[in-house]
């Protein structure tokens, strides 16, 4: 298996309250993120959603697409949501959510190990493409998120 470790921060216009609801409404993603095709809730979770399971589908820039479950492992409402993956992908994501006055920082940590043959295969000549659809599909999720919440964004 590939191991990757990718770090994404999106600043967003827009406070923390409804950044928060957007990424914790993840089965609304397909209305605004181009990459996710589906999200379908499998379990609820408790009443902060810890031990919710959702089935991801998501497609890429590249020509390929990828699914996995993630079980929510961690909550800690307006500031942090954890979940492990399993299935394509398998590993760690993390939203880490820092107000700052009217402004959003948004970080998602994701680090996973393929679990395609093909894609462990071509990982040593790959992983530089790999990492480049990895930045264009959250790319495509913080301009989606910045239209959905009318918010001016800043990519880093």
């Amino acid at each position: 298996m590939a191991e990757y470790a990718f770090v994404t921060t999106w600043r967003l216009d827009a406070p923390v309250e409804p950044v928060w609801d957007a990424i914790v409404a993840a089965e609304a993603w397909p209305t605004w993120w181009r990459a996710v095709v589906r999200v379908e809730v499998l379990e609820r979770g408790d009443d902060r959603g810890i031990g919710a399971l959702q089935r991801q589908t998501w497609r890429t820039a590249l020509p390929y697409g990828f699914s996995f479950t993630m079980r929510t492992t961690r909550v800690e409402p307006l500031r942090l949501i954890e979940g492990q993956a399993v299935g394509d992908l398998e590993g760690l994501g993390r939203w880490t959510f820092l107000p700052e006055g009217k402004r959003t920082v948004l970080r998602n940590d994701w680090i996973v190990r393929t679990n395609k043959p093909w894609m462990n295969l071509l990982a040593p000549l790959a992983r530089p493409a790999f990492g480049w659809n990895h930045t264009t599909v959250m790319r495509w999720g913080e301009e989606g998120l910045a239209r959905l919440l009318a918010a001016h964004h800043s990519h880093h």
